[in-house]
């Protein structure tokens, strides 16, 4: 019997100043956790509860798929330098060196580390599928821990692996965790969408994000009624048609002067037009992320790559630049804007009167994709401008001032939204100067087209036209379709159906414990507060002040993950009677399998029913004045509803009560 007055259960009346979101501050004063250092927690008696029973629920769901291994949280550089991601990972990797010298780092996530075992004991295609999942501890150098567990540097982590000979193994494999996913989080209690995600630095064609609505989730996506949902990084939404406009003189591009109209609202202005009828232009210079070291098998080296890559985005002028989509599609991993001497090297203009007419050496798509590709520079045609050797004078000065001795031929990235469009505004290049009848396609040719535009809430969905809702939400799952990237790189084959050697395809699957449990206090949280502010204010206060946003005082998680299901409070321990039966109910509701806390602390009935509601167990009894008539009190907090029950019929009531929940 787990008696409060014997436990150690650090509650506090007030949250610290620096706890931001709600769950954050309820953590901290429901005992579940301190803070040892930025990003760093310990989990205390009632928050370790929580996680265990987080942690039963994942592992009972993915051994109905996979096999449980346990890896080394310590890495050596050896196998991240093989993949490629030693550098890639840049500073939110923590590494250290041995007494030897030699370096090693605190892995983020291990496919680097499954892929050597793939590659070392998997031999032929009869071995396959192989799905491998751990739950263990996970480091990240967070550059600016916040809001609680939501963003630490330390976090408990289930991720698990698939293996497959084909695509179609892949597909299987990727469909059985989506199912299972589902399962662990309706299990959990939470209300969750899945959305398309982008797959960044795991790399893949395809992943899914499993995501809860919270105004603490630091993530967007775009939802609608019709099914669709998809984080902002990836939403796309239908174009409504748009008035182009008419054609001056000859129709062709013709100069204005337009002194002083650097921003769109001021050249709008001055054409008299809308925003959608002006091309945007936003430059960037990009990075590649690392290649491949490779091994002795495959063979690969080391490119040397650029110090940066223009990249030129055009879009309508009332779109904004996704930056996750623009460097999807030219092979980016990060992207900062020009300096203005970059803007005069690759574009020829000032910045404000920037556009896509007559950019000097714009690469091709086909030079593009050999760039992508990740092969050593010197070897790939049509990148490197080819002015390089005719402008010695020109480079040299573009050397001093950029730091490159490689200038790359400039990306144009045109969205689709400029698709067909005709006689559109644009910059000249020129200061003060702008184009009119500008046409793309006809006056200029881009590397490439596509979509690299932020959605807007309320334009149609991709599926049905429903008007999209974007809101706020907390990652709790992400699943990847990894491809060959790591297999690849790393060197691991088996043989197939024919004797031949074949390099096995991979998924990546991840759950975040910790965030399971912060979005279902943020979502109770919230829960609360919608009923507290539906509440009339009380005539005798006369208190006007507006009401938090979100709950702090207290939460209820769902019973499967709770501490403890239910609370059993005795209002007054000195009164034998009244303990006497609270022992026996709690004894009665252990031996039916219930989790319960017995309160028989020397307090307050009030300051019971406030630690109660404090540490979020979702069921209370009250043990009081009303046992005379052989009753107590039920409260059932994920409903709010309180019912008085015969003593005798406790176990029956609560059992009914767990199954509605």
């Amino acid at each position: 019997m787990h008696r409060w007055s014997q436990l150690f259960t650090p509650t506090l009346r007030e949250a610290p100043a620096d706890a931001e979101v709600a769950s954050h501050k309820l953590l901290l004063r429901a005992g579940y956790i301190r803070q040892l250092g930025a990003g760093i927690y310990s989990y205390l008696f009632l928050g370790n509860r929580a996680i265990n029973k987080i942690v039963a629920i994942v592992r009972e769901e993915m051994d109905t798929i996979a096999q449980e291994f346990l890896l080394p949280a310590l890495n050596p550089a050896e196998v991240w330098q093989e993949s490629g991601r030693w550098a890639g990972m840049g500073q939110n990797m923590f590494r250290l060196q041995d007494r030897k010298g030699a370096d090693l780092c605190l892995a983020m996530t291990h496919e680097e580390v499954m892929t050597t075992i793939a590659r070392s004991e998997l031999r032929s295609y009869k071995q396959l599928p192989q799905i491998w999942y751990q739950i263990q501890t996970k480091f990240r150098d967070e550059p600016r821990p916040k809001s609680g567990l939501l963003r630490v540097r330390q976090f408990l982590m289930k991720d698990a692996y698939s293996f497959d000979i084909d695509e179609a193994g892949l597909d299987a494999s990727y469909a059985k965790h989506d199912a299972v996913y589902r399962r662990i989080f309706t299990r959990c209690g939470l209300e969750f969408v899945a959305v398309d995600a982008d797959s960044g630095s795991m790399g893949g064609s395809q992943s899914q994000e499993f995501m809860v609505y919270t105004d603490a989730g630091e993530d967007l996506i775009a939802s609608s009624s019709s099914g669709y949902a998809a984080n902002l990084e990836k939403a796309t939404s239908q174009l409504l048609p748009v008035e182009d406009l008419a054609p001056t003189g000859n129709g062709l591009p013709e100069l204005v002067s337009t002194p002083g109209k650097a921003s769109i609202a001021d050249v709008t202005a001055f054409f008299g037009i809308e925003s959608s009828q002006d091309i945007k232009c936003v430059a960037f210079m990009g990075t590649q992320a690392a290649p491949p070291l490779g091994t002795a098998k495959t063979g690969f080296v080391i490119p040397t790559l650029p110090a940066s890559i223009p990249v030129v985005a055009f879009l309508r002028g009332d779109h904004q630049v996704n930056e996750i989509k623009l460097n999807a599609v030219v092979g980016t991993v990060e992207i900062r804007p020009m300096m203005p001497e970059e803007l005069d090297f690759y574009i020829g203009g000032p910045a404000g009167y920037l556009g896509p007419i007559s950019i000097p050496e714009v690469m091709t798509g086909g030079s593009l994709n050999g760039l992508k590709s990740g092969k050593p520079i010197e070897k790939l045609k049509g990148v490197v401008r080819d002015s390089y050797m005719e402008e010695a004078e020109k480079l040299a000065e573009a050397e001093r001032l950029l730091g490159f001795a490689r200038p790359l031929k400039t990306i144009v990235v045109m969205d689709l939204g400029l698709e067909g469009r005709k006689n559109l505004i644009a910059g000249a290049n020129q200061l003060d100067m702008h184009y009119r009848n500008v046409t793309p396609g006809r006056d200029f040719t881009p590397t490439l087209i596509a979509d690299i535009r932020t959605v807007n809430e309320g334009e149609p969905d991709p599926i049905a036209g429903e008007p999209l809702r974007i809101g706020k939400a907390v990652e709790i799952g992400h699943i990847f379709k990894l491809g060959r990237k790591y297999t690849d790189s790393m060197g691991a084959s088996v043989l197939n159906r024919d004797g031949k050697e074949t390099t096995p395809i991979m998924g990546s699957y991840g759950i975040g414990i910790e965030r399971i449990l912060t979005a279902a206090i943020e979502s109770s949280a919230a829960k609360f507060s919608k009923e507290l502010s539906s509440r009339p204010e009380s005539p005798r206060s006369g208190d006007t002040a507006e009401r938090p946003a979100v709950s702090t005082e207290s939460f209820a998680l769902p019973p499967s993950i709770a501490p403890f299901q239910i609370v059993v409070t005795v209002t007054n321990v000195r009164e034998s009677a009244l303990l006497e039966a609270g022992e026996s109910i709690t004894l009665a509701l252990e031996a039916a399998g219930f989790d319960v806390l017995l309160d028989d602390r020397d307090e307050r009935a009030g300051v019971k029913f406030k630690d109660a509601d404090l540490i979020g167990v979702p069921f209370r009894i009250a043990v009081g004045k009303k046992l005379a008539e052989g009753k107590v009190e039920l409260l059932n907090r994920l409903t709010n509803q309180t019912t008085d029950i015969p003593l005798a019929e406790s176990v029956q009531h609560l059992t009914a009560a767990m199954s509605f929940n």
